[in-house]
């Protein structure tokens, strides 16, 4: 019967998505489109958009749509059908010849469809709040029924339990202050230094080049690794890490390659290595600076000729392998020192992806992590009361960060953990030393303080800064900026 949804929706949409897992580094876009496209499908509508709710922007922002014409649409909260429903909470469901006063003209004629009919619905989190929209038009057999709505009702729960998985649950609160922005799934930053870095990933991804990332310790290498691994055709074979800096130089050979019975003495069997645990997926190589000569130019044959022999063996095994490689080193000077071979660095740096130091991702990326890590750590030790004081976010903004998100991670983890106080002030950061000179002028909540950065960004910053003065309350910060609401706004776009 048109309108009636097939027999038990559960897990539809994660056997849909393949089995993804939260901690895998996935486009998130992709991801979504995914659920997007199985809903759609599943409803037998014409099109689908998924919204997701902007509450620093006060919007529906369109993250998934089968709308060519338009990149994006964003809706005011209360705007149309969908601000409606993400307002009130409520389902609506409009057939075909209804007129209904929420309806809005506006994408149809940006766009030149006609919308005929449509059902919307919102998902909700764990806690009851509305943080997505799903909205879909023009049934294409009959008009939208009582079953569609059920349906769809289910799927919106599953999404909500979906998003509630990825690193954008800390996005959708309703506390959230900066606007949704988002790439792969557990890596966070919007700099122009990280949209290079995502940019070039997703394109290493989608081949089989061997991929090297460079960049300080703790800014964030293996996560790139994993994201390159996740968005590559061999998203679905193994990921297996071998970290060449913590194994000893006599055991790592064995670690890579295995070895065969009567190797050595105890070698009363054979044993596989990570080489062949990896086997039809990516190998990867952390520290890989770090590997000792006497093995790089086995590691040069397996990257080349795809084979490699067995500690004590003489029969080459063939393997079916995607390197990526990563490390804080400068290659360059250990080729200069013959500590690394020349020949095997040229053949890694097929690609490279170089991550930035947080010092130089800007405040706006600094301030996102902040943000991520206190909801993820807050809940992980069950202290989702603390709050973060406007002078201990100073402090955090004054430090150089010489061990990069790692240590800022640490630094937040230590401070949630110890903190005696549901507000959490600059004393419980202990960065090293003492805090340094714009962190201590800074220390005053209403005195404003930033690094030398890019104009636009002291100014976002500066507006932010205002913004959280007043507690959110935009119209007393445009007062206060002697701005009108409206450019307050859209400086904060």
């Amino acid at each position: 019967m048109a309108g009636e949804p097939s027999p038990s929706s559960g897990g539809r949409l994660l056997r849909a998505l393949g089995g993804f897992a939260s901690d895998q580094n996935v486009d998130l876009e992709q991801l979504l489109q995914v659920v997007m496209d199985e809903v759609t499908r599943q409803i037998g509508a014409d099109r689908g958009t998924l919204y997701l709710v902007d509450h620093a922007r006060g919007e529906l922002v369109s993250r998934i749509a089968h709308l060519p014409e338009l990149a994006e649409i964003r809706l005011r909260i209360g705007e149309g059908v969908a601000g409606s429903v993400a307002s009130t909470g409520e389902v609506v469901m409009i057939a075909a010849g209804e007129v209904d006063s929420r309806f809005s003209a506006r994408i149809d004629e940006a766009t030149g469809y006609q919308t005929t009919s449509m059902l919307v619905v919102p998902a909700r989190d764990a806690e009851g709040q509305v943080i997505a929209v799903l909205q879909l038009l023009n049934k294409q057999q009959g008009d939208f029924g009582a079953g569609d709505r059920s349906l769809l009702t289910e799927l919106a729960c599953e999404l909500a339990e979906l998003l509630a998985e990825t690193s954008l649950r800390s996005q959708l609160r309703p506390e959230q202050r900066q606007g949704l922005a988002f790439r792969f799934n557990n890596i966070v930053g919007e700099s122009r230094a990280m949209r290079a870095v995502f940019d070039r990933t997703t394109r290493a991804a989608r081949t089989e080049a061997t991929v090297l990332v460079r960049g300080e310790s703790g800014s964030g290498k293996e996560a790139i690794a994993r994201a390159v691994h996740f968005n590559s055709p061999r998203r679905e074979q193994p990921l297996v890490k071998v970290d060449c800096a913590a194994l000893p130089h006599d055991l790592i050979e064995n670690e890579l390659f295995g070895h065969v019975k009567g190797a050595y003495t105890g070698a009363d069997s054979e044993a596989l290595g990570k080489v062949d645990a990896a086997s039809g997926g990516t190998l990867f190589l952390d520290e890989i600076g770090e590997l000792p000569l006497s093995v790089q130019g086995k590691l040069l044959r397996l990257l080349q000729e795809k084979t490699f022999l067995r500690v004590g063996g003489t029969e080459a095994v063939k393997v079916d392998l995607r390197f990526v490689c990563a490390t804080h080193l400068n290659l360059e000077e250990a080729v200069a020192e013959r500590r690394f071979r020349e020949d095997l660095y040229y053949r890694l740096k097929v690609v490279q992806i170089e991550m930035p130091p947080l010092r130089d991702r800007g405040a706006a990326d600094l301030d996102r992590l902040i943000d991520h890590f206190w909801y993820e750590i807050t809940r992980r030790h069950a202290r989702p009361e603390l709050s973060l004081t406007r002078s201990a976010r100073a402090r955090l903004h004054g430090h150089d960060w010489p061990g990069n998100v790692r240590e800022l991670e640490h630094a937040l983890e230590s401070a949630i953990v110890l903190s005696p106080d549901r507000a959490v002030g600059p004393e419980q950061f202990s960065l090293g030393g003492p805090a340094p000179r714009a962190a201590r002028e800074a220390a005053d909540p209403n005195v404003f303080s930033t690094p030398l950065l890019p104009l636009h960004e002291v100014e976002r910053a500066y507006v932010v800064f205002a913004l959280e003065l007043h507690e959110g309350n935009k119209s007393a910060a445009s007062r206060t900026l002697e701005i009108s609401r409206n450019t307050l706004q859209r400086k904060l776009e």
